[in-house]
This record gives structure tokens, sequence and C-alpha cells, in this order.
């Protein structure tokens, strides 16, 4: 097996995952502006834990499908072709929920604020289930001739496996969330966040762990069940942690549980980058998919100063706002007067 190739796919790999980790949190807040929260400050005091990071966090998507573009083409192409209709979908709840963070505050407006609300909720909720299922797909297979091109028409992708990959990243959205507003709130919404994180995390991290199996039990290796064995148990120590109210211990454990899951489930497709349903001997693999050794090598030196710096300067706004907020820290709204 070639050297950059499989760096590449490790490399791909630790980037989705750091969306999911950083970009789950703030998609979960969102989905709890509504039922969660109990009224516009507490709405208000969710926004602020997420306002200074939730842009940056996006980046990580950007920068896993760019790393795709560019290190693998033909995975690309199958990929983000066979998705289309999917993708189009994320991106689009992606703006709204986008537009909606800028625009919530700018009215002193109940019902102009529920609109805003909604606009995250369902954006929120829509961007976590099409990542999930395009993830999940990436991962199970699609249906892929020899040419990478899709058979079928435009829903031939939804199936059983798209459902379960949607619905584990939105439930460890939402439970990843609760961690996060336990240990980034103060006051009574800490206390509910961590009530909440208790009672569902066993259960919302259950369609996770089954994608995990399936992908594992298909074509896994000796070594990713000792990665599952980690998974479930930062999953356990999560849930241990949050009772004993050691927040940030709590916290950290979905973040092993999370880094143990994606590594179980893409070290067993390896080196599958993109199989296929049709036939195995049409799976793109990371040697048939992959640019050019040259390509490969221009893009390591590039990595090797650009993820560390990506890294040192995100930990520094995320240390910059590390601070707890609270509901007597919001300001009473008010309208935004023109000049």
């Amino acid at each position: 097996m070639e050297t950059l190739p499989t760096l590449w796919f490790i490399i791909i790999a630790f980037f989705w995952t750091g969306y999911l980790f950083l970009e789950g949190f703030d998609l979960g807040v969102g989905m709890l502006m509504r039922g969660f929260a109990r009224n516009n400050t507490e709405r208000r005091v969710l926004l602020n834990t997420v306002g200074p990071v939730w842009d940056g966090n996006e980046v990580w998507l950007v920068t896993a499908g760019a790393a795709t573009f560019a290190a693998f083409p033909d995975w690309y192409a199958s990929l983000f072709s066979a998705l289309y209709l999917p993708l189009v979908i994320v991106l689009l709840a992606l703006i709204f929920r986008a537009v909606a963070f800028e625009y919530r505050g700018k009215m002193d407006s109940d019902r102009w604020r529920s609109v805003w609300d909604w606009a995250i909720v369902l954006g929120s909720f829509v961007a976590a289930f099409g990542v999930g299922a395009m993830l999940a797909l990436t991962t199970t297979g699609l249906p892929l001739n020899e040419n990478g091109d899709r058979v079928g028409g435009p829903f031939a992708w939804f199936n059983g496996y798209a459902v379960l990959g949607g619905l584990a990243v939105v439930f460890f959205c939402l439970v990843h969330a609760a961690a996060f507003l336990a240990l980034k709130t103060d006051g009574d919404i800490r206390v509910r966040a961590r009530k909440l994180l208790l009672r569902w995390l066993p259960v919302a991290l259950l369609p996770l762990a089954l994608w995990a199996i399936a992908v594992v039990v298909a074509g896994g290796k000796s070594v990713t069940y000792v990665t599952l064995l980690v998974a479930v148990l930062g999953a356990v120590f999560a849930w241990m942690m949050a009772r004993r109210e050691r927040d940030g211990w709590s916290f950290g454990g979905l973040g092993v549980f999370l880094l143990a899951g994606t590594a179980t489930i893409f070290t067993a497709v390896f080196p599958n980058v993109l199989p296929s349903t049709i036939d195995s001997a049409y799976n793109l693999t990371v040697t048939s998919a992959s640019s050019s050794d040259y390509t490969l090598g221009v893009m390591s030196v590039i990595a090797a100063f650009g993820i560390p710096a990506v890294l040192v300067y995100q930990g520094y706004t995320y240390w910059v706002f590390r601070k707890r907020v609270s509901a007597s820290s919001i300001p009473a709204a008010h309208a935004v007067v023109p000049q």
C-alpha cells in the first residue's frame, strides 16, 4: 500500500472527526433552541455559548471536502455526484442556519425571533442528518458501476444505512451539546443540560455504535475490535463523569467515544474509500482514487504547516472564550436602530 495515499486517507478521516466533534455540539445547541430553552433569555444563552466559534467549526467541513477533492479526485467525483441532492440540501440548511444566527437579533419582536429560531433548529437538524447519511453511505457503499458512476435514480442512495447514519449524527450532536452546555453554562441551564445528558446518553449513542458494528462485521480487522471497545469505554466514562458533575471530563469522554468510533469505521473500510454495492471489483480504493505522488507530496508539505496552525489558532479561540455563560450575563433585548 502506497504511503502518501494512506497518509491522506488518515488526514481526511481526521478532518471529519474534527468536524463532528466541533460542529457536533453547535449543531446540537441549534437543535436545542426550541424545546430545551424555555424563553428568549435562555435561547440567547445557548447562542452565546457557540457564537464565537460556530463559523470556525464549519471550516473543518470545507477542509474535509477540499482535501478529498485534491487528494482523491475520483472519490470526490463519485461521492459528490452520487449524493448531489442530499449535499445541496445540507448546504442550504447550513446557509439558512448561518443567516438565522446573524438575523435573529436584528429586531425586538417575538415573532421575528421565533422564525429564525426555527430556522436554526431545522437547519441544524437537516445538516446533522444529511452529513451523517453521507458519511454512512461513504463507508457502507453506493451503487457505483465500473466507471464510478451512480446506478439508479436520484434517490438510489436512500437506504437503511443512510437513515442510521443520519440518526447517529443527530443523536450524538444532541448529547454532545448537552455535555457542552453543562461545561459552558451556569445556573438552571447547566443543571438541566446535565440531566439531559445522563438520561439520554446511553440511548443516543446506540445508532453510532450500530453503524460502527455493522462496518466492522462487514469487513473489520482485529484492531477495530480494540478501537470499538475504547469507544464504549469512552461513553461509559462520559456518563460516569456526568453523574459526578465533572463536566470537563464528561465532555472529553464523548470526544474519546467519537475519536475511537470514527477510527473504527474508517479503519474497517480501509483501503476502500468508497465501496460499490453492485460489485466489489468496482470499489474505489486509496490507490485507485488518489492523485499523483507529486500532488500528494506538495499537499503533505503544506499540511505539515497548515494543520498545526489551524489547531493552534482554534485552540486559542476556545481559550479566550472559555468563560461560562449564564442568564444573568445576558443584557436586555433591543432593536437595531438605523442611523
